[in-house]
């Protein structure tokens, strides 16, 4: 590569006014970040100020050439300023100065040391100088210094290094069921470990505020490969013949370096929009559990806020409510609170509808959106073929049956795109909007009527042996539910405790949700009053970091124990399934009831026996606490 490779017109500035350094830096920088390789303009503007903090950049006759060598440079380049009037560039520089070449450079390798011995070579020359600051125009300079340049050294590069192409080397998207705690971390993660290796990377995230920091049609052509830390299905298509790495959301967040390395040393097979790759394997393939697993979160995550929102609803209208008026109509007594409860239902009543519309769009894509509906509807109102001939009453058979209808729609309209992709190109338009809705609706319809007195039956089952339950099996239940909350913090035994709880719960049994919460609070807070109360057994950063897990563990976010888990998981997470397994065995004995999925200490006030509820939370995790603290060692 040859040094005017590294210049462009709008990178480049004569006759500019500027009264003082800082007017120069702050123009040369602004300069430098038209050429899209900085990440960060603020940071790098910084990294040139502390370069000019160790000795002046000012190398005589009127030329200053300022650099840094910084992780927020992707790729090197040159800015270029010419002033009207010579200014004084730094108060011991034996003359004024009027030139400045600011070099970008990335952290890995060195090259602003051949950028700087090139340049110096061609500005040794008094000649070339003056012609320089006589050049009329940008265009001018330009072509001054590409015609120098080709004289002096021809073709021949002024760098065996290796130079990547423009923009981010490594993309990455990250996902998780709730869109959490998960997402974010891995983001960060895989943030950090980008730049401590000196490899440019972006990451979006796709939380549950919707996709943030989205990665670009032009990013994605000019970067290396993509890694997708993902949990959920996230926008694949985009990515079609690039080399991407699909993998957990866990990986993002415990392996980073190793997934990054994995895409920029060609170890990642290419994508294709229909999921077959070039040959080479994958570093991370997902098996028959893995899918199946992706596929239920991703009814489960758009399936919670209807859930969250419609059940805390629910649970004020009952703590609005006057019992005494009428107490087989609680909950719809006053105004206030039949109107909390009419639209709490509205939206708790889409639970199911959207937990197998979601299961099933995430396995056929948008075609597979309406079967899902339709399957999850009917699995609500448990119609079949008995009630339709007047041979029994309609039984719902509830998250269970919401789940097969999800599943089994999905992979009915997959199979129906397979058997039709054969079809003439003119029927192309029909498919979608004839043959996939009218045939899929007709098959989920008849299979759920088939279906639904089996599935009916296993719900009624389950609520019975649930309800049947005496003092000692809940407060197993609940100690079992609690634990499994802390095994993987987030992870897919975490979330089957959690999915079990909002079943429960969409079953009218709630005193399971109390007890599946509590136990996910306690991790966090075990590990902040640890760090709070027993400061020796931890470092400086984790004791600093360690108040923030009061907040998450109020607010019902698991995650924050995380860190402290992959650092030490001997010790922290036995000591939170502990705590957790306590808490939820409290909170069932003390007869807890819950009717929110989600919200931590916020929804306290709806919770049955709000003050008990606080105690097994209290109990849970300073157990929790003492245990871990008994079990680490003093930090030295």
């Amino acid at each position: 590569m040859r040094l005017i490779e590294l210049f462009s017109r709008q990178a480049t500035a004569v006759n500019v006014k500027a009264k003082n350094k800082e007017q120069v830096i702050d123009k040369l920088v602004d300069l430098q970040f038209t050429h899209g390789n900085i990440t960060d303009k603020a940071a790098y503007k910084k990294a040139i100020y502390a370069r000019e903090e160790e000795f002046s950049t000012y190398v005589g006759n009127g030329i200053v050439v300022p650099h840094a060598k910084t992780d927020v440079v992707t790729t090197p380049s040159l800015a270029v300023v010419r002033l009207a009037e010579p200014i004084q560039y730094n108060p011991d520089d034996d003359d004024k100065s009027d030139l400045f070449f600011m070099i970008a450079a990335p952290m890995n390798g060195s090259l602003h040391v051949d950028i700087l011995a090139r340049m110096m070579t061609l500005l040794a020359d008094d000649g070339f100088v003056e012609k320089v600051r006589k050049a009329d125009s940008e265009k001018a300079l330009l072509e001054l210094f590409d015609k120098t340049e080709l004289e002096q050294f021809g073709d021949k590069s002024f760098t065996e290094e290796k130079i990547g192409a423009a923009g981010y080397r490594v993309l990455a998207v990250t996902a998780c069921p709730t869109g959490i705690a998960h997402t974010y971390m891995a983001a960060e993660n895989l943030q950090k470990a980008g730049k401590k290796l000196g490899i440019s990377i972006k990451v979006e995230t796709n939380g549950s505020d919707g996709v943030k920091n989205e990665l670009t049609a032009k990013e994605i052509t000019e970067c290396d490969g993509i890694v997708v830390a993902a949990d959920k299905n996230v926008d694949m298509d985009r990515f079609d013949g690039k080399p991407v790495l699909i993998t957990r959301v866990a990986d993002g967040i415990h392996k980073p370096e190793e997934l990054i390395k994995n895409v920029t040393e060609g170890k990642v097979p290419v994508f294709h929009g229909s999921g077959a790759a070039d040959s080479g394997a994958a570093v991370s393939k997902e098996g028959v559990g893995g899918t199946v697993y992706k596929h239920l979160m991703n009814g489960v995550s758009h399936m919670l806020p209807f859930v969250v929102g419609g059940g805390i609803l629910i649970a004020l209208a009952f703590l609005l409510d006057d019992y005494s008026i009428n107490p087989s109509n609680f909950g719809s007594n006053t105004p206030v609170a039949a109107f909390f409860k009419g639209v709490g239902g509205v939206a708790f009543n889409f639970m199911l509808p959207i937990l197998a519309g979601f299961i099933a769009m995430s396995i056929a894509d948008r075609p597979g959106l309406i079967v899902g509906f339709v399957g999850g509807s009917l699995a609500a109102s448990g119609d079949s073929f008995a009630s339709l001939l007047g041979k029994g009453d309609p039984v719902s058979g509830g998250f269970l049956a919401a789940l097969l209808a999800g599943f089994v729609g999905g992979y009915f309209v997959l199979w129906l795109k397979k058997l039709t992709a054969n079809m003439p190109k003119s029927m192309d338009g029909i498919r979608p909007m004839l043959i996939y809705p009218l045939i899929g609706t007709f098959f989920i319809g008849a299979f759920m009527y088939l279906v639904n007195p089996v599935m009916g039956m296993i719900n009624t089952g389950i609520s019975n042996v649930l309800n049947s339950m005496g003092g000692s099996s809940k407060i197993l239940l609940g100690a079992v539910l609690g634990g499994m909350m802390s095994v993987d913090m987030g992870g897919p035994i975490n979330k089957a405790a959690y999915v079990f709880g909002v079943a429960a719960l969409g079953s009218g049994q709630y005193d399971v949700m109390a007890a599946v919460m509590v136990g996910g609070m306690v991790p966090p807070i075990v590990i902040a009053l640890s760090t709070t109360f027993f400061p020796k057994k931890w470092t400086v950063e984790e004791r600093n970091n360690g108040f923030v897990n009061y907040i998450m563990g109020l607010c019902f976010i698991s995650e924050g124990a995380i860190p402290y888990a992959a650092g030490d998981p001997l010790r922290v997470i036995p000591s939170c399934i502990a705590g957790s397994a306590l808490a939820g065995g409290l909170s069932m004995a003390f007869g807890c009831t819950l009717m929110a999925p989600h919200g931590g200490v916020f929804v306290f006030p709806t919770v049955g026996h709000p003050l008990l509820y606080i105690v097994a939370l209290i109990i849970g995790s300073v157990a929790g606490a003492l245990i871990l603290s008994a079990l680490k060692k003093n930090v030295r």
